[in-house]
Formats: C-alpha cells, sequence, structure tokens
C-alpha cells in the first residue's frame, strides 16, 4: 500500500506521547496502546504524525518488540492508526471525534472490537469446525444440554457457588429466555412477583407479556431492603421474588453479606421462590456469595434459581447463559418452557464459550474486561458532573438527575449529538420515575471515543442545569 503524500512528508517520528508504565494500569501493551490513544485526544498525536518505528519503542521502553507489535494492533483495531509496512505506522487522518454515535445506552462489556477477541474468535471456530464432521453437531438438541458443556458450566461458576453437580444446570440460549421460562414453570396469569422498585427492563417486559402482577420492594444503597420485602411478602402473598444482588442494574448497589442472608431469611419465612440473576458477580470480584449458594445444599427450604449469562462479561453474540436449578426442584418443567421459547441455544456458540472455558481463554477474556471497565470508569468519574453511583468494575453508572433538569429533553439533545443514554423510565413498572439516567461505558469502541462522548455528555448537564434567562417581552 502506497503511503499518502500528505503524510508522507513527515520523516522524524512524533514520541512525545511516551510515558514511564504505571503498576496496577494494565498489561504493557495495553498501557502503551492507551498512551497512544490518549494523546491522540489530548492533540499530542494529531492525524498524520508517524509513531516511532516498533523496534526503536521496543528498545526505548525497556520491552520486547512483541509487546508494541500487540499494543499497535490494539490502536489499529480501534480505527486510530495507518501501517504502511516499511512505510512506517502513522495516526490516522479519521480523527476520534469524527466517529458516530457513541452508544451510552446498551450494558456491553467492552473490547469486542479488539484484536485478541478477534483471535478468541477465530481459535473458536477452528474448535467448531472439527466438531461439524459429527453429522449430530448441527441437528436439534432437546434437553438442558450436552454433558461437556454442562461441565463446563460448572467449572465456570465454581468461583461462584464453589462445586455445582453439573446434572443441576441448564444451558440457556441468554438470560431473556432463561427469565422467561422460570415465570413461565414457576407462576400462572394474575400471579404476584417481587421486583426492586427500579429493575431489570428485560424481566418487567416478560412479567407485562406473561400477565403476570408485579409489586416493587424499596431499596437503599446496600439493595432490596428486608423489612420491606417482609411486609409486601404479608400482604401479597407473591409466587417468585426477582433479584439482581450484584452490581444492580441499575443503581450499581451490591447487596453485603449481611443483606443477602437478610433477604434469605425472609423468603424462608413465607416460602417463597427466587430467581437470582447474577451476571455481574465475576467482574465485581469483592461481591459475596449468592444467595442461591445459601440454598444448594438444602432440599427443604424455598427453590434460588441462579441465572448466569455470558453477555455482560464475555459477549452479547454468544447468546449463552447459565441456569442452575436447586436440588429440591425439577428440571423438566423448565425444559418444557424453554422449548416453547427458543427450543435450544446455537450449539456453535455453547461449544464455544466450552472450547474457551476448556483453555482458561474465557477467564483471562473476562479479566481483561474487568481491567477495562475499570479504566473506563475512571473516566467517566473524572469528567461527569453530579455524583455518580458506580461500582469500580461495572459496566454502567446511575447518574441521579437535578429535579430542575427535564431528563427527556436532556436525553434528547444527548440524542441529536450522537449519544444514546437510558431513562429511568425504562427501570420502573410503574408511570412515575425518579430523575435519572443509565451511563453505560462498553459501548464506546475505545478509551479516546468514551471520553469524547462523556465530555459532550458532561456539557449538556452542565448546560441544562443552568437556568435559562427569558426575555421580557415590550
Amino acid at each position: 500500500m502506497e503511503v499518502p503524500t500528505t503524510i508522507r512528508k513527515l520523516k522524524k517520528p512524533n514520541s512525545s506521547w511516551v510515558r514511564p508504565f504505571q503498576d496496577g494500569e494494565g498489561s504493557l501493551y495495553q498501557q502503551i496502546s492507551n498512551q497512544i490513544i490518549n494523546a491522540v485526544h489530548d492533540g499530542v498525536l494529531r492525524p498524520g504524525d508517524r509513531l516511532p518505528p516498533q523496534r526503536e519503542l521496543a528498545q526505548a521502553m525497556g520491552v520486547d518488540l512483541t509487546t508494541v507489535t500487540r499494543a499497535y494492533a490494539e490502536v489499529r483495531a480501534a480505527g486510530l492508526m495507518d501501517a504502511y509496512g516499511a512505510g512506517g505506522s502513522y495516526i490516522s487522518c479519521t480523527s476520534a471525534e469524527d466517529h458516530g454515535t457513541v452508544d451510552l445506552s446498551m450494558n456491553t462489556p467492552p473490547l469486542l472490537g479488539s484484536a485478541l477477541f478477534s483471535r478468541m474468535m477465530l481459535s473458536a471456530m477452528s474448535h467448531v469446525q472439527k466438531l461439524m464432521s459429527n453429522a449430530d453437531f448441527m441437528s436439534y438438541r432437546i434437553g438442558a444440554g450436552l454433558s461437556q458443556d454442562r461441565q463446563a458450566a460448572a467449572a465456570w461458576l465454581k468461583p461462584m457457588l464453589n462445586n455445582v453437580d453439573g446434572d443441576r444446570i441448564v444451558i440457556c440460549s441468554g438470560a431473556q429466555a432463561a427469565l422467561s421460562a422460570l415465570l413461565l414453570a414457576r407462576t400462572q396469569p394474575n400471579d404476584v412477583v417481587v421486583v426492586d422498585s427500579l429493575t431489570h427492563p428485560g424481566f418487567l417486559a416478560a412479567i407485562r407479556v406473561l400477565q403476570r402482577r408485579v409489586v416493587t420492594v424499596p431499596a437503599d444503597a446496600d439493595g432490596m431492603l428486608p423489612d420491606e420485602l417482609e411486609k409486601v411478602c404479608r400482604e401479597n402473598k407473591p409466587s417468585l421474588l426477582y433479584l439482581v444482588p450484584t452490581i444492580h442494574n441499575p443503581t450499581t448497589a451490591t447487596m453485603p453479606q449481611s443483606r443477602r442472608e437478610a433477604i434469605y431469611k425472609v423468603i424462608m419465612r413465607h416460602d417463597v421462590a427466587v430467581i437470582e440473576d447474577d451476571p455481574y458477580w465475576l467482574l465485581a470480584g469483592d461481591a459475596a456469595p449468592p444467595i442461591a449458594a445459601l440454598g444448594l445444599s438444602s432440599t427443604s427450604g424455598p427453590p434460588v434459581f441462579y441465572v448466569s449469562t455470558l453477555s455482560k462479561c464475555l459477549a452479547p453474540g454468544l447468546r449463552t447463559a447459565y441456569l442452575v436449578v436447586p436440588p429440591s426442584e425439577p428440571i423438566e418443567p423448565i425444559l418444557d418452557a424453554l422449548r416453547s421459547l427458543s427450543l435450544m441455544p446455537a450449539q456453535t456458540m455453547v461449544s464455544s464459550v466450552t472450547h474457551w472455558i476448556q483453555e482458561g481463554a474465557a477467564q483471562e477474556w473476562m479479566r481483561q474486561i474487568r481491567q477495562d471497565a475499570g479504566q473506563r470508569q475512571k473516566i467517566a468519574a473524572s469528567i461527569l458532573p453530579g455524583k455518580p453511583i458506580a461500582h469500580p468494575y461495572g459496566l454502567h453508572l446511575w447518574l441521579e438527575l437535578s429535579p430542575k433538569l427535564d431528563q427527556y429533553r436532556l436525553i434528547q439533545t444527548a440524542q441529536e449529538q450522537g449519544l444514546g443514554v437510558t431513562s429511568s423510565d425504562v427501570f420502573c413498572p410503574y408511570e412515575s420515575s425518579p430523575g435519572a439516567i443509565r451511563i453505560a461505558l462498553g459501548g464506546a469502541p475505545d478509551h479516546a471515543r468514551l471520553q469524547v462522548a462523556l465530555e459532550k455528555l458532561a456539557d449538556i448537564l452542565l448546560s441544562a442545569d443552568k437556568p435559562q434567562r427569558i426575555a421580557a417581552i415590550v
């Protein structure tokens, strides 16, 4: 490829962005790529600037060549660098600000466009291709899942639930299918389902479609209030309780162990089945054991069904979630409900996940996502006004708005400027909701574009919060 004449004239590489490595800021290649990306955003590196040759940079920074090569690959994957072989590597003439809409509304894990994830997918597809020699691989599969997939799921769930019996795990095509199947299997139309006053909109949608009655329980900074839950159970005799106890969606609250135990005592007294939707436990790194762990060995207490999707800690496109059925409950009614909803998960994706877990790639990928999510939270904390509520490794944050601020106009203004954010309305089962927005941080393809998007949003928030002058009419 020929080097464009607009950048061929720049002979001397720009190395003014190079900084010493810092402990706790990620791997060496990530620090190099982040330094480049941040330098682009700060204007230290401009479109057309030439980067140092890889060997020279490796020698200057005291790292091996593969570390620099990997860092440059990350910058290129972020769309900020053009490489011309012997002609050198240059900052792309398309700046970060020129990229279109940045989605701050969907809770997706970061790094899905990275070189590492591409290599993981290629490895998985190579593995799946070998499995396709078996004619049954792409046929119908009715049941809870293949034995090897359920054993891989048990290995994945071990940090949360210790030793899980693979025979108690059901492989589902995403958490939404698992949640809807549990509603179908465990409740009837007009049965009462208890949720937080703000909760996951996908579950609220399933409640509406299946015509169950929803009753909410208020929460504090530690999650659902046990005394209020006690009152609701006494007055409504619910069939099911739904909880997101770790990095709650949307408020980011994580229940401490004492709160989880208090909730479990309430459901024990009132014999209420529980769905524990726990997509963020591994990302949190500091969460107490799940409520399901309190009842896994019991055959007499109320059942706690544990749902762990891979959409939040690996990738949504995998469409794979693990449902742990407690030993006191039969699996067959849940399988019947799942068949009516999605028949079966995509075996190509399930086998890919199993391959990653067995090879250790899934665990390493999750650690990369957690580390990057932590960096994104730091960026957000340094930019956004007010007091956002967040977990240090969460994929989103929760920002309560000033009462005088019109959240609908705010969201409209953000959309007009290419930013998607989520209103508190979608998390509330009733018409009234608090003035707040959820801001998801994983959708921006890199830190530079996330920073630009958050600075735009901060400007919108600050402008919207200022009193408007009204001109007198004379």
